[in-house]
């Protein structure tokens, strides 16, 4: 590995586990969803999310509360879809605010990012939540509110995470050469992509996440660590 000039992560399973976002995030966001969507529907930064799934599901107007179930229906199937993800963020300010629940972070990730910061790395994040609720998951997480390390994030609205154009596009609004930028994930797929586009690459297994080792031929090649501490730059 080359030494990069900036760093790009994912979320869910990388820098947290994949379990806060299964057993706390999504179950609270699909108990909200009826709820929210009766109280701020109109809303036009809500309304948008709201017509596009319509527009998907029925090729037309359907009602709020059909919208309301096919969304949860996406929950369950962790459908990622950038709708979903919007209304989700909404939903997960709320929980946050209220403080009833603060976001996962593993032990070793807010020292080791901070250190890469303060070396004059660039830190940007990439993940298939919405930018919004990115910004409230490291604004409220278990170490405090980490976003001033970051330079930048980026959700699916610039492509999918398994597209090699979407790697092509973040390293262009970055302004850095793709083989510069460093990209941090715990989906094998996504990191074929990146690398596809080509960025540098590690994968992030974690045994709490990934009870069997993805070694030899899993890791499609890519560099494997167990935590934040083990990659060396």
């Amino acid at each position: 590995m080359s030494q990069p000039r900036a760093i790009l992560t994912d979320i869910e399973g990388t820098t947290s586990s994949i379990s806060f976002v299964k057993e706390v995030l999504f179950p609270y966001a699909r108990a909200a969803l009826p709820g929210f969507v009766r109280e701020h529907g109109q809303q036009p930064d809500v309304r948008r999310w709201l017509d596009a799934v319509a527009t998907e599901i029925a090729a037309g107007a359907c009602q709020d509360e059909v919208i309301a179930e096919t969304l949860q229906g996406w929950i369950d199937q962790d459908r990622k879809h950038t709708a979903l993800k919007a209304l989700q963020g909404m939903i997960w300010e709320v929980g946050y605010r209220n403080g009833d629940y603060t976001a996962h972070l593993y032990p070793e990730v807010a020292a080791v990012l901070r250190g890469w910061q303060a070396a004059g790395l660039p830190l940007y994040v990439y993940s298939s939540g919405s930018v919004p609720a990115q910004k409230l998951f490291f604004g409220f997480s278990d170490a405090g509110d980490l976003n001033g390390l970051f330079s930048g994030n980026f959700d699916t609205e610039i492509g999918g995470k398994r597209e090699t154009a979407s790697y092509a596009r973040i390293a262009e609004a970055i302004g850095i050469e793709p083989k510069d930028i460093l990209f941090l994930s715990d989906i094998v797929e996504e990191l074929d992509a990146a690398r596809e586009a080509g960025l540098q690459t590690v994968l992030l297994d974690r045994l709490s996440d990934y009870p069997m080792p993805r070694t030899g031929d899993a890791t499609h090649g890519h560099t494997r660590v167990e935590n934040f501490q083990q990659i060396t730059l």
